[in-house]
């Protein structure tokens, strides 16, 4: 520890503080213009100038460490004079154009000058125009105005990791700009945006929309990825205009490009604003007349069995406990589930029995300060890009060790000490492998092991007939891999374990997660304070929508069902049999985001009552009788719960478009009208009959500087004893000419984002991205019309040729309704063989 005196005051910091941060322990302000807490200091600007008692010149306070003993002062007649010629010298080379600059009313530049009184300029020069960048999808920059504090520059390297932009040229040539000269590297994801101090980089959404302060920000949680990051609505005239994120937010204030970005789908075209009736305009008393009408006359034919209900991980807690609440006490049914049936459910249920963990069961900004991180059948960046930027932070600030599994070369390749390329579908070989070389080398967690677990010879013993030879030789890997992975895992205090849709969507999902438990106590990973294990899901609510019992297994708080209903693809099979007569679907589309989809479209055009509650239309809501119109997550309140099990309430920023609801208003009217019980009048009261009936929460919400908190899951206590399990078998891969992986890619969020305008400004069509060699062999030119086919469906669209795949695998992002992908896959896999033809 190192002692000091501030202006003053006594201060005892760490070793490596700088002068900056030992004042701001104190609350003492020191201004500063380049400075920007998250990521390296660069000491710029000059603005942070402070002295330091015995040195002759003044000392930055930004990048300046602390030394025993020194007396520092941050405020004189010197030091403000000082730091006034810096402000005006700054000015010599910056447009004096704030009433045309976007920035004006935000812009720290222009702080500055007012707190330093900078009224004039004593200095001048010929200026020489720089070429303003509007080539720029979402972003433009305007050189003229860089003052080059390089923190743009530091938040895509450090955070976001992209290396997209640099400082480049020399001299008065210096300028921020793209590294390639274009945006190929770019995510847009805005954080540069965000940390820029003046009009240099804008949103060309948001350009000239109107100055800051005649906007309504409501401080709300972002509703497409699981993250969980908090954001701003920034809304004028019921229409949302940009989205932000505070730095003093739980994600830093760094936000991806649906975050930032999506919202454009709120104002889109295509948005459901009356309800339907056979395709027609209705008013809400017919709809829900025909709708609860017809629901009535099924029940009364072929009795509560013959309804289901499917629902949606974009809805709120307080939506999700509502539909069930309709199906089973409304109707009857106990018919009811979701996407998470795809693979997130099942997962669960393994954690919750191996582990004692619900989702992750550890909050994901222990990956922050983790020792070693395994991210396995994960494309962090598509999947869950805040959790990619926590990664990127533990491997590059915090000298974690990274390994990256997964069979195609990820962004976060670069970052990882080894890329275990592997083949689809062989993620339990791989694992096995894993535990088998971690052992072998006695890395594993001896202590943890003899203390807290048991079975470990019975693992041991299951593992004994496969050699690591010919476990890697399954996967696709190397034996030395095994060997190097097993090195930078083994022997960790805080262990993370990281898997997404590659496992969870995978052929042998629950053998995977089970051998993935195995691994994790093997590492000792449940016991570090620093790790755990993290399940990824691409969509916001899943854990809260699984919390409140959308599920034919358990009702709300994981209380089992008396009399299970049929899950998903039983669901499918009961209507295509004639046993279910209708379906509600509340805010999902089985026909782009559910595999086999072919299959599930005949399914439906048998039924007798299809009643579809979406935000936007689509070839689902021309095939349903009723058409309820709802409400997206900026226009309405509740709760969403992230795989970490982290509750954070929304706050309403717009109204729903033309005579849309708020989905729980929706649901609690057809309910009261099929039982005849009043009609919930507030989101509080749901929320208050939620908590009550599930029993697994504690606090309330309470508004906190603009935001809702204090609702909390409360978790049981870790266990305190662990059983292994034992490997089973290693299931055999069959060898295809071609192998299809369908997934996620990070310019957008499962099918929502495709109605957002601003998104498909970066990525406005699907594709199917194949090797260099095998689009070689073939004869396949980048772009041209390519044709793939499996087993149950086939799609065409435009080749994309990569070095990014294996030879013989292919990949299809899932997100766009014309190429279709997922309705090649057939059930329980997102990977199948295929062939390929020149379309």
């Amino acid at each position: 520890m190192v002692s000091l005196t501030i202006d003053g005051r006594n201060v005892t910091v760490p070793a490596g503080t700088t002068i900056l941060e030992a004042a701001n322990q104190l609350g003492i302000k020191i201004p500063t213009l380049c400075w920007l807490e998250k990521v390296s200091p660069t000491g710029a600007c000059r603005v942070c100038a402070v002295e330091v008692e015995g040195v002759d010149r003044t000392m930055t306070a930004c990048n300046t460490p602390v030394k025993e003993g020194i007396k520092v002062t941050t405020q004189s007649e010197r030091l403000f004079a000082i730091r006034q010629k810096v402000m005006e010298l700054m000015l010599v080379n910056h447009p004096l154009d704030c009433p045309v600059c976007d920035a004006g009313g935000e812009c720290d530049l222009q702080d500055s000058c007012y707190k330093l009184d900078v009224a004039k300029q004593e200095y001048s020069a010929v200026l020489e125009r720089r070429q303003i960048r509007y080539d720029w999808s979402l972003l433009e920059s305007d050189p003229n105005r860089c003052i080059l504090c390089e923190k743009c520059v530091k938040v895509d390297h450090e955070i976001v990791g992209c290396d997209a932009i640099a400082v480049v040229n020399r001299g008065e040539a210096t300028i921020i700009d793209t590294v390639d000269g274009k945006s190929l590297q770019c995510e847009f994801c805005g954080n540069c945006i965000a940390a820029c101090p003046t009009g240099t980089l804008i949103s060309k959404p948001f350009k000239f929309r109107g100055r800051p302060w005649s906007f309504t920000v409501t401080k709300s949680v972002c509703g497409f990825c699981s993250t969980g990051c908090q954001i701003e609505y920034h809304s004028r005239n019921n229409r949302v205009e940009r989205v932000t994120s505070d730095d003093s937010t739980y994600n830093s204030g760094n936000l991806c490009i649906n975050g930032r970005f999506g919202y454009s789908y709120l104002n889109s075209a295509g948005r459901l604003n009356v309800p339907l009736v056979g395709g027609a305009k209705s008013d809400w008393n017919g709809a829900m007349a025909f709708a609860v009408g017809k629901l009535q006359e099924i029940v009364k034919a072929h009795g509560a069995s013959a309804v289901a209900g499917i629902g949606s991980p974009r809805v709120t807690n307080e939506e999700s406990f509502l539909f069930q609440k309709l199906l089973r006490e409304g109707v009857g049914t106990g018919n009811i589930d979701s996407e998470a049936r795809l693979g997130y459910a099942q997962t669960k249920t393994i954690l919750w029995e191996r582990l004692g963990s619900s989702g992750s069961g550890t909050p994901i900004d222990r990956l922050d300060r983790a020792g070693a991180i395994l991210v396995l059948g994960c494309d962090l960046n598509a999947e869950s890009t805040g959790m990619e930027y926590r990664v990127i932070k533990a491997a590059t600030k915090n000298d974690a060790r990274l390994v990256l599994a997964n069979s195609r070369s990820v962004k976060l390749k670069k970052f990882a000490n080894i890329h275990l390329n592997y083949r689809p579908g062989t993620e339990i070989a791989l694992v096995a492998g894993l535990v088998k070389a971690i052992i072998a080398e006695g890395l594993e967690n001896k202590d943890f092991i003899a203390t807290r677990t048991s079975g470990i010879d019975a693992l041991k013993n299951s593992l004994a007939g496969h050699s690591l030879a010919d476990l890697a030789g399954a996967a696709g890997v190397t034996e030395a891999e095994l060997l190097d992975a097993a090195r930078y895992l083994g022997g960790k205090t805080d262990v993370a374990i990281v898997f997404g849709a590659d496992v969870i969507r995978g052929a042998a999902c629950s053998d995977a997660v089970r051998a993935i438990a195995d691994l994790a106590l093997v590492l000792g990973a449940p016991a570090g304070e620093r790790g755990g294990i993290f399940p990824v899901e691409q969509k916001n609510n899943i854990q809260g929508m699984l919390d409140m019992g959308v599920s034919p297994d358990f009702l709300p708080g994981y209380k089992p069902a008396a009399a299970p209903g049929k899950d998903l693809w039983q669901i499918v099979s009961g209507i295509e049999q004639g046993s279910i007569k209708a379906l509600y679907l509340l805010g999902c589309n089985p026909l782009v985001s559910f595999p086999e989809n072919t299959r599930i479209r005949a399914a439906l055009a048998k039924l007798d009552l299809l009643i579809v509650q979406d935000i936007q239309g689509s070839d689902l809501t021309s095939m349903a009788h009723v058409v309820f119109p709802g409400a997206a997550a900026a226009e309405k309140s509740g709760s969403f719960t992230t795989p970490d099990n982290r509750v954070q309430c929304l706050n309403r920023a717009v109204t729903p478009p033309g005579e849309a609801r708020e989905d729980w208003d929706i649901l609690a009217e057809v309910y009261s009208r099929l039982t005849g019980k009043p009609h919930a009048r507030n989101v509080a009261e749901v929320t208050a009959e939620m908590k009550d009936v599930t029993g697994i929460y504690a606090g309330s919400c309470q508004m906190r500087d603009g935001r809702c908190s204090g609702l909390v899951k409360t978790m049981p206590p870790a266990p305190s004893a662990y059983d292994f399990g034992s490997l089973q078998s290693i299931p055999a891969v069959g060898k295809q000419p071609f192998t299809l992986v369908v997934g996620a890619i990070g310019f957008h969020n499962g099918t929502m984002s495709t109605a957002s305008e601003n998104n498909l400004t970066v990525s406005a069509e699907g594709y199917i991205e194949i090797a260099a060699g095998d689009a070689d062999r073939i004869g396949i030119a980048d772009g041209a019309k390519v044709k793939v086919s499996s087993p149950v469906g086939s799609m065409s669209g435009p080749a994309k040729v990569s070095s990014r795949l294996q030879s013989g695998i292919l990949f299809a992002p899932h997100h766009f309704t014309d190429l279709n992908a997922n309705a090649l896959l057939p059930t329980g896999t997102n990977f199948v063989g295929v062939t390929v033809e020149k379309g």
